[in-house]
């Protein structure tokens, strides 16, 4: 499908839920970094398949059945095209990004032994830092950290002196939930790999706002979930490298992953199956493929740049507050604005401006250790979408202002 092109107010009005009224303001809708809207062809998707074509999938052999199985591995391979694999088989689906994470904590973290290190940053959400707490404790194997600066930004002489022969994973975010900060995955997969070391992109952030080739990108293995690129919930993608995949032992045991099962020995079904035990989140898939074909249909390029042009206007905006303090400033970020202000705790912030119509995220944002490292207990948090603009922010800077007064500042 050749992109059409990019209008901010002809994508918004795909979106029911951007057109509703909260407390009697029209809804501002910041809170993308945490999930996305969803457009009426997703929805509708949805809807059709409950309504028309549900049904289990593979094995069986009737229509509805054969529908449902179609539609499902369309999907995958319609996602495998989006994000460049090789093969359709180099998709597995899963629950969302926490659990593709886990799925190579617990497959590809049985080759670890004693000694071995597992290299993360200090940015990273718990999702991916707990996953390795857990191998590392089972396995007894080392989690060291990369270091940042206080702009937000990987201290990459630290991390190449970390690198050694007892590295054998980096797991890193791509773009951070809490600052924004792109990091430059592809130097450092590139690093990661002249040690022999594998890596995993964590994705959850970059899938939505990045053109992602995971074949340029190189990279191991790269996770994300549907929600939060304007899919369904309770689905999500784990790519993997399919000789690294096949190598690697199930996560889990039950239908649709095994060939053969005797009461003395199991042999295990074929990539992707292999991965994908049980009855999988049909609707969620199929719901995911929409929304995939739905962003080949937008000019992503354009919408990338108005994002980034979002995040730059809000910023500079936000940099002029008195007291206020902006949370990440890399020199490479786009879509996220975390801040604090003075005397402000960002709970009462983000309350007074949900009562405006605006939703925002207050909070950790699963980054304890990074809100540790910048000694806060949380921030305010606006993230922004394709379908956001300008307008939306000089109306969210009015309601903070308002804010600031009745909080005393």
């Amino acid at each position: 499908m050749a992109p059409t092109t990019f209008s901010v107010s002809a994508i918004r009005e795909l979106f029911p839920a951007l057109r509703q009224k909260v407390y009697g303001k029209q809804l501002i809708y910041f809170d993308n970094g945490a999930t996305s809207q969803k457009p009426q062809v997703v929805l509708d998707t949805l809807q059709q398949y409950y309504a028309l074509e549900n049904a289990n999938i593979h094995r069986g052999v009737h229509y509805l059945s054969q529908q449902a199985t179609s539609a499902y591995e369309a999907a995958r391979r319609t996602i495998q095209h989006y994000i460049g694999a090789k093969a359709p088989e180099e998709i597995i689906f899963t629950k969302g990004t926490t659990d593709g994470i886990n799925l190579v904590a617990y497959s590809f973290g049985e080759r670890l032994k004693p000694g071995d290190e597992i290299l993360i940053s200090a940015m990273e959400h718990h999702s991916n830092i707990v996953p390795w707490q857990l191998l590392c404790e089972r396995k007894g194997c080392t989690l060291r950290v990369i270091p940042i600066s206080k702009k937000g930004e990987l201290d990459l002489e630290a991390f190449e002196q970390m690198l050694s022969e007892r590295t054998k994973l980096l797991a890193i975010i791509h773009i951070s939930n809490t600052l924004g900060t792109i990091n430059p995955v592809k130097e450092l997969i590139a690093k990661a790999h002249q040690v022999g070391a594998k890596v995993l992109l964590d994705g959850a952030q970059s899938i939505q706002h990045l053109q992602i080739d995971v074949q340029d990108l190189n990279c191991d293995f790269y996770t994300f979930s549907g929600h939060k690129v304007f899919g369904p919930t309770g689905i999500g993608v784990l790519y993997g490298k399919e000789a690294l995949l096949d190598s690697m032992p199930p996560y889990q045991g039950g239908g649709d992953m095994i060939s053969k099962v005797t009461f003395e020995r199991t042999t295990y079904n074929t990539l992707p199956l292999k991965f994908e035990a049980g009855t999988p989140h049909i609707a969620g898939a199929i719901g995911l493929g929409s929304a995939i074909s739905f962003l080949q249909s937008i000019d992503m390029q354009a919408a990338a740049a108005h994002e980034l042009e979002l995040t730059k206007y809000a910023q500079g905006i936000l940099d002029t507050f008195e007291g206020l303090h902006i949370i990440g400033e890399a020199k490479n970020k786009t879509s996220v604005v975390s801040f604090t202000i003075d005397h402000m705790h960002p709970f009462d912030i983000g309350t007074l401006l949900d009562k405006q119509g605006i939703a925002v995220r207050t909070g950790h944002h699963c980054t304890q250790p990074l809100m540790d490292f910048y000694q806060i207990p949380g921030t305010v948090r606006a993230s922004f979408a394709f379908y956001n603009t300008k307008e939306e922010i000089d109306i969210f800077v009015a309601a903070l202002e308002r804010s600031m007064q009745i909080l005393g500042a």
